[in-house]
């Protein structure tokens, strides 16, 4: 098996996965092998056999997994400008618009392939009480002062409270008069996120008015940056966790160094090709697209897109690229146990996903009964990575000619690339012991230390 350590977490999410129960079966167990990382060396050991769990193919209700059922159709936007009392603000009211009615909205109109998108006023500016420096954070989730961001909220929403009917609109921004240089916080979904660490999931305004999803942005952020927090509040609470948590390591995240070699260096679960982990790929470009798991949670891809194989059997499936609408299949879902589960993914360089560090086929181990933020090595969702010689998981992608096949011993499984035609790859799912598992075209799972793997 391979080894992992035990630092398991409660689950609390609710967990929409078929209520039938799992068979079992064993198998022969195979040569042992060694695979290294950059954050961790993990070996498969031989036993007698090796136990395999299987699960019924899902239903169309439950292929997606947990997911919200919020962030469909019209989200009404009410975008607050703020300033401070010691700083002058650069952009206008219409370049602010713009960057989240226009620029914000095709982002999302894209990634949800037009299930969803943005509406809404903008109101203000109005003037914060105290100067930046009462409000200003270190850019560390962990670290930063929770009362700061709190003050910086409440503050805002005060200011806009006689002038808004908060009750009109799904979410709120907070949109600050100062550049990421003088704003240290940069950018925070304070509701889902922040505040949590606080007990906090609403705040009331000095009127009464109640607000459950806020984010705040310095006003020179990348659109990366509004796109991450946005998902935020889109994915909302479930069980008194977040949906849609930070991808990258909040412990590493909270290491000393500049924002962004500290920021590559946590993102350890799905480097740069989802903005939950990584808001940009390259400060002057547009983010990339969402990845297959979140899209899911955001409950964007229908069931009918999603080809779920089981574990034993052997079949081949056409995969198209995961930004396009006009895809017939977008994902695969390989089920492991009722929680966890492979993603196949197919991301090539068209709509944002052009902003991608390469294209081909990722791979992701998926747990839906992991609760909580990304912590100690640990998070819902891990890329396999199949060169991982370069650096955060930017060579991540199996493709022909190079990387193409997955093995995954443990569950007797392999994914095998067969050929790509045009934009889509033909993808044969089969066991693991159809294949000869010495072969250097061969990648085995790998896990940062730390993380845990239920199956």
């Amino acid at each position: 098996m391979f080894k992992a350590s035990q630092l398991g977490l409660a689950s609390l999410f609710l967990l929409m996965t078929s209520c039938a129960g799992p068979t079992t079966a064993t198998v022969p167990s195979t040569t042992p092998a060694t695979i290294t990382t950059p954050t961790s060396t993990l070996t498969v050991t031989p036993t007698q056999t090796q136990t395999l769990i299987t699960t019924p193919t899902p239903t169309p209700e439950n292929t997606l997994g947990v997911h919200t059922t919020e962030a469909i159709d019209e989200q009404k936007i009410i975008v607050i400008m703020a300033d401070f009392p010691d700083v002058t603000p650069t952009l206008s009211k219409e370049q602010i618009y713009n960057k989240v009615f226009v620029d914000l909205d095709d982002y999302f109109r894209d990634a949800s392939y037009g299930k969803m998108w943005f509406t809404g006023d903008l109101t203000g500016p109005y003037m914060l009480p105290y100067p930046i420096v009462d409000y200003n954070i270190l850019i560390s989730n962990l670290l930063a002062d929770k009362t700061k961001v709190l003050a910086l909220v409440q503050d805002a929403l005060d200011a806009a409270d006689g002038d808004v009917d908060f009750s009109q609109y799904s979410h709120v921004m907070i949109v600050l008069g100062a550049s990421v240089q003088q704003f240290t916080g940069v950018c925070y979904c304070a509701i889902p996120g922040m505040l949590g660490q606080l007990g906090i999931s609403k705040v009331i305004t000095k009127s009464g008015q109640i607000i459950s999803s806020v984010a705040v942005f310095s006003e020179d952020c990348y659109l990366g940056n509004f796109a991450h927090d946005t998902i935020h509040m889109l994915g909302g609470f479930m069980m008194g966790g977040r949906v849609l948590p930070c991808l990258y390591d909040q412990d590493l995240q909270a290491t000393p160094g500049d924002f962004r070699g500290g920021l590559q260096f946590s993102m350890i679960h799905m480097g740069f090709w989802d903005p939950l982990s990584c808001h940009v790929y390259k400060p002057d470009l547009p983010p990339t697209g969402l990845s297959s798991w979140t899209k899911m949670r955001l409950n964007w891809i229908e069931p009918s897109k999603i080809v779920v194989v089981n574990l034993g059997q052997t079949t081949t499936v056409t995969l198209d690229p995961l930004d396009s609408a006009d895809s017939s299949t977008l994902v695969i879902k390989i089920p492991l146990t009722s929680d966890t589960f492979y993603l196949v993914e197919n991301r090539q360089k068209v709509g944002f996903d052009q902003y991608i560090p390469s294209s081909g086929i990722l791979i992701a181990y998926a747990d839906d009964g992991y609760k909580g933020e990304c912590r100690y090595g640990q998070g819902p969702v891990q890329l396999m990575d199949a060169n991982p010689s370069v650096p955060y998981l930017q060579g991540a992608a199996f493709d022909i000619g190079k990387k193409e096949i997955f093995v995954d011993v443990q569950n007797n499984l392999a994914i095998i690339l067969l050929r790509k035609v045009d934009l889509s790859y033909e993808i044969e799912i089969t066991t693991a012991d159809e294949i000869d598992i010495t072969s250097t075209n061969c990648v085995f799972p790998a896990f940062p230390e730390g993380f845990q793997r239920t199956k």
